[in-house]
């Protein structure tokens, strides 16, 4: 039966394989994750009172489960059944010695009556006394031969103990720890009465205390280092003993700091500034004229969350650096503004942070100084920021005295040195007015360009004066080449051609738009064209020689902003406010 061969029993289904198929290898990964666990359990977390997703799931599959019934050596229970044990193979034993010993002393008793009993002819066995000697010494010798071809005994097998392990049931109960209350009782503040009598002399002495005390504080101010005495500007209070010992430790690494930090985000961002030196997508040649943008870096800072982004301006200088100008184009929700730089070196965090009282409206970077940055805010001030100087607030500020705005500043754009070497900027407002600009020594000294004049309305004023309104300036470019001539936009919808050498009068006026004019450019190429959009849906190019537009695009809504290419002088780049 053990030869004849098996035959294998297929079950009924089984597919019927080719021998290709069957010496084919399949290959099967195992991974350590389950994919058939739930990824979606939500359980209440007592601690923060609310539900959360579990993260971390059993990943075991569990086939085949068998309960023992064992029973650890050092318990009770184990001992116990140890002692039992030993005791039954003692007995086991001590019976097995016994055995033999009552069968020796049985065959002694046999071989002792034997020897007693008398023989019945004394004289037969005294004759044949030599042959039974002849015989008992063969006998003896085939016992002795006997013996030795005879096997040993057989040894008892060893007795199999029967399993005395016994399964048992234990439960526990955890401790519950009993809530405690802690309260506690403050001593109330202790008071006193003070009451005392004040006359001239104790007022005088108070006041020479004073004054003497405000001298030696000076003298301390004098010997103080010259970066303390920069913090405490900064920060506007005293710096501690602590602050001034920390402040060294931190201010001898922080170039290394910042060294380190860029290394991190370049190394984190590598695969962002991959994409923006070689991203080509190969899909747009089958789009038409849809297009694609791939978004690159993320810039977000903390304190800017409410905050729209209002103005972006380039370095010209440092190609990775940019300032952001943040504020409010609402009129009921004015707040405070912000103005950051970033770098694309390090994304995470900006290189310069400053906040204002009122919200930025506009950027522009010297070209020449180009740590020097022309911001105008929307209650119609202008400020200079310096970034050499890490001050928190701006190296030069315009005010009420010094002929500040009256409305929001739209633009600003620096220009030229003039004949003294001094730095200046234009900027235009709603309230109507072109402003020069001129950093003189420690003040920003102002001078009005330009007036825009209404279309010849005029408006009752008190008691019967008749006033004369201005035009809404909104933006404005220079031109190019010639130096005093420049465009500006205005929220009627006309662009008038200005000259820096005219303040009382326009070279020309065009009716452009039908609303607001809210960005112009002039042609970087050709010197007489330029280009303006408008909130009208329009772009329009012009001749400024010649009072009609040359071409005119609608584009189905409020255009936001327009660009001239820095490469072809026919293309130009436009967006409107539903996000094209």
């Amino acid at each position: 039966d053990w030869l004849t061969a098996r035959a294998g029993v297929r079950s009924p289904d089984q597919l019927e394989l080719t021998e290709a198929e069957l010496r084919k290898e399949i290959t099967r990964i195992l991974t350590a994750k389950n994919p058939h666990i739930p990824r979606d359990i939500v359980r209440y977390n007592f601690k923060e009172r609310a539900y959360k997703i579990v993260d971390d799931m059993d990943q075991t599959a569990i086939h085949f489960t068998l309960n023992g019934n064992l029973v650890p050596k050092d318990s009770d229970e184990g001992r116990r059944q140890s002692i039992k044990s030993s005791s039954e193979a003692e007995k086991a034993s001590v019976e097995e010695e016994d055995a033999p010993v009552e069968a020796s002393a049985e065959t002694t008793e046999e071989a002792e009556v034997k020897d007693e009993e008398p023989t019945e002819d004394a004289e037969a066995v005294e004759e044949g006394e030599g042959a039974v000697e002849a015989e008992g010494a063969e006998t003896a010798e085939e016992a002795e031969a006997a013996e030795a071809e005879e096997p040993p005994p057989p040894k008892a097998p060893e007795k199999k103990l029967a399993n005395k392990f016994n399964f048992i049931e234990r439960g526990t109960a955890t401790y519950h720890n009993p809530l405690r209350e802690k309260g506690y009782q403050t001593d109330p503040a202790p008071y006193e009465t003070f009451s005392a009598n004040v006359n001239q002399w104790y007022i005088y002495d108070a006041y020479m205390e004073e004054l003497e005390r405000m001298e030696k504080a000076k003298e301390k101010e004098k010997t103080k280092p010259q970066a303390v005495k920069k913090e405490e500007k900064k920060t506007g209070r005293k710096l501690s003993y602590v602050e001034l010992q920390h402040g060294d430790s931190l201010s001898k690494v922080a170039k290394a700091a910042k060294i380190a930090e860029r290394m991190v985000n370049l190394n984190t961002f590598d695969d962002i500034a991959q994409d923006f030196k070689y991203f080509e997508d190969a899909s747009d040649e089958f789009r038409g004229q849809e297009g694609t943008l791939l978004p690159l870096w993320k810039f977000q800072y903390e304190k800017t969350k409410k905050l729209a982004v209002t103005a972006i301006s380039w370095n010209p200088k440092y190609k990775d650096l940019f300032a952001v100008g943040y504020g409010s184009y609402d009129f009921m929700k004015q707040g405070h503004g912000m103005l950051l730089l970033y770098t694309l070196k390090n994304p995470s965090f900006p290189e310069y942070s400053f906040s204002s009282e009122s919200g930025v409206m506009c950027l522009d970077f010297h070209s020449d100084h180009p740590n020097l940055l022309a911001v105008g805010f929307y209650d119609g001030n202008v400020a200079i920021y310096n970034l050499k100087k890490p001050a928190s607030q701006p190296s030069y500020k315009s005010s009420a005295k010094s002929g500040k705005h009256t409305e929001p500043v739209w633009q600003v754009r620096w220009q030229k040195d003039d004949m003294d070497n001094n730095s200046n900027f234009f900027s235009v407002s709603s309230d109507g007015r072109i402003v020069s600009w001129t950093l003189v020594k420690n003040e920003l000294v102002h001078m009005d360009v330009i007036k825009l004049s209404g279309d010849g309305t005029t408006m009752q004023g008190p008691e019967g004066l008749q006033l004369q309104t201005l035009g809404s300036g909104t933006s404005f470019d220079f031109h190019k080449k010639i130096d005093y001539l420049f465009l500006v936009g205005t929220e009627e919808g006309k662009i008038y051609k200005c000259s820096k050498n005219y303040s009382s009068q326009f070279l020309d006026v065009f009716d452009a738009h039908h609303m607001a004019v809210d960005s112009i450019s002039w042609n970087p190429f050709h010197l007489k064209v330029f280009i303006s959009c408008s909130s009208d849906w329009t772009v329009k190019i012009w001749d400024h020689t010649i009072k009609t537009p040359m071409f005119v695009y609608d584009l189905r809504t409020a255009v936001g902003d327009v660009a001239w290419s820095t490469y072809s002088s026919t293309v130009f780049a436009a967006v409107t406010i539903d996000g094209q």
